[in-house]
This record gives C-alpha cells, sequence and structure tokens, in this order.
C-alpha cells in the first residue's frame, strides 16, 4: 500500500473534478490556482483552447492588499475582465481544492459581480 501525499491527493481531486468540466465559449472553465502566498485564476474555453481572460495575486493593483481582500479584488478584477472579453457565464473548477476560504471568497466575489457561476 502507498502513501499518497498531499499534492498527490489533490491532483487525484482535480483530475475527477476535470473529468466532468468542461468550457466551453458560450460557458467558460474558471480554472483557480492556490499557493501558500495567493491565487491565480484563469477563464478558458476549452474548446478553442484558449485563454480568455486572467489574474494573479502579484499584480501591481493586488499585491500591496493582503489575505482575503487581495482575493475578493481578484475575483472583483477577473469578472471585468471576462465581461470585456464578452463572458458572462462561467463554470467554476475549483482545481482540487476545498470550496473554502480563500477559494469560497474568490467564488462569491465573481458572483457579487455579477458572473452567473
Amino acid at each position: 500500500m502507498s502513501t499518497l501525499t498531499k499534492e498527490a491527493r489533490r491532483l487525484k481531486r482535480r483530475r475527477r473534478v476535470r473529468a466532468k468540466i468542461t468550457g466551453t465559449a458560450e460557458r467558460p472553465r474558471v480554472s483557480v490556482f492556490r499557493s501558500n502566498r495567493g491565487l491565480c485564476a484563469q477563464v478558458i474555453d476549452d474548446v478553442a483552447g484558449r485563454t480568455l481572460a486572467a489574474v494573479n495575486w502579484f499584480e501591481p493593483e493586488l499585491k500591496e492588499l493582503g489575505g482575503l481582500q487581495r482575493t475578493q479584488r481578484a475575483g472583483a478584477l477577473l469578472a471585468d475582465r471576462a465581461k470585456s472579453a464578452g463572458v458572462s457565464q462561467i463554470v467554476f473548477d475549483r482545481g482540487g481544492y476545498r470550496y473554502h476560504g480563500h477559494v469560497q471568497a474568490f467564488a462569491e466575489s465573481l458572483r457579487e459581480a455579477g458572473m452567473a457561476l
């Protein structure tokens, strides 16, 4: 019996989630990556294989903020960028992370900014 590391367990969950979620041109996928330092996200059209919008925690506008404020501002910023790309509905891909804390705050800020999850 082998012991899986924390990262291997997350990747296993990520593959299981991605088997069920696909982004289209009408409803692209929001892929979230969370690290100990911040959060990055992309709006992806899987059919065309294109990234429509992205946000990173180390952007100058976000880097000066801390904690949950940075995450919430990143969600609002990604929603604005997605709207300018013509996207109003999205599919949320939590990337194997629990829907808790920063991931949940990011999803809620997307909803508050007018994105339909």
